[in-house]
This record gives structure tokens, C-alpha cells and sequence, in this order.
């Protein structure tokens, strides 16, 4: 069994067509316009891609938040990717401080599905592992990503009504 503090799970209804919303995420260049992170290669199964934050093109309140991590590296490492369907990836969770290498961490999935549905697209994110993180670690990394995908699901959809 999962517990609560284990995944993270968030969903949103876009009003925009299935393929439209698979380009927003799976794009590695429309991902990090919205996301707000410039990465270094495409979403490939067994890819390993590094990403510099880099403050979002979509919303000028939350691109100032994010401007004091601009430049930190995160590592992607490609789970699964399935058109239109799926797209996955593993990395290391609120993992900002310079000083510490979190590569002996270890890392939670990161799940975007999509479903065409009246009116849309559902998006759903789900990342899922947190029980495995250290002790000292978890719960600020299960809040801040719980707060951060709040935010990144309001930010695609800002994505998709700017760029139809």
C-alpha cells in the first residue's frame, strides 16, 4: 500500500486537444518554456538529460520566484514515453543546494498522463517515492514539490492558452 506521504498526485482538465497537450510535455523545449528549465537533449526512454532552471516564460510573478535557483543543474533520467499517452522520468526531488551531491538518493518518478476527454485533455502528474528519501530530507521535499506542481499545473495551461 502507498501511503499519503508517498506520491503526490495532482490533475487538471486543459481545454486544449490531446495533441497539443502531448507537445507541451514531451517537447523538451515547449516542457521547459512552461516548466522553466532549459534542457540539454530530447525525452528518450533511458535518456539522461540535464536541465538548468531557468525562469518560466509564462508567468512573470512565479518566473521572479524561480529566478534565485536559475542555473541549478537537475538530472532527468527518461523512464518511458509512450505518444500521446505517457511520459515519465526519475530524478532527485527539491534537490537545490549546490553543496550537496544527492546522486546516492534515491530518486522518485515522475508520471504525466493524458486523456482525451469532452472539452480537452486531462493531465494528471503523479511523483511517487518519497517514503524512500532520507528521513532528514523528506517532508521538505514532499511539501515543496506538492507546492511546485501546484504551480506547474497552472503553468502548462497558461502555456497552452499562450501558445495555440
Amino acid at each position: 500500500m502507498i501511503s499519503s506521504t508517498d506520491r503526490i498526485e495532482k490533475e487538471l482538465l486543459l481545454g486544449a486537444p490531446l495533441e497539443r497537450v502531448w507537445r507541451a510535455i514531451s517537447d523538451a523545449a515547449a516542457f521547459g518554456t512552461w516548466f522553466g528549465m532549459e534542457l540539454d537533449g530530447p525525452f528518450q526512454p533511458g535518456a539522461t538529460i540535464i536541465g538548468r532552471i531557468r525562469p518560466t516564460g509564462v508567468d512573470p510573478v512565479v518566473a521572479q520566484a524561480q529566478q534565485k535557483y536559475a542555473g541549478t543543474a537537475i538530472t532527468l533520467v527518461i523512464d518511458r514515453v509512450e505518444p500521446m499517452r505517457l511520459l515519465s522520468y526519475r530524478w532527485h526531488p527539491h534537490a537545490l543546494d549546490p553543496k550537496v551531491d544527492y546522486a546516492a538518493e534515491p530518486a522518485t518518478l515522475v508520471t504525466f498522463t493524458l486523456e482525451p476527454v469532452d472539452g480537452g485533455t486531462l493531465l494528471r502528474i503523479v511523483e511517487s517515492g518519497f517514503d524512500s528519501i532520507p528521513v532528514a530530507r523528506r517532508v521538505e521535499a514532499f511539501e515543496a514539490n506538492d507546492r511546485g506542481w501546484s504551480m506547474q499545473v497552472r503553468l502548462v495551461e497558461k502555456y497552452l492558452s499562450q501558445h495555440p
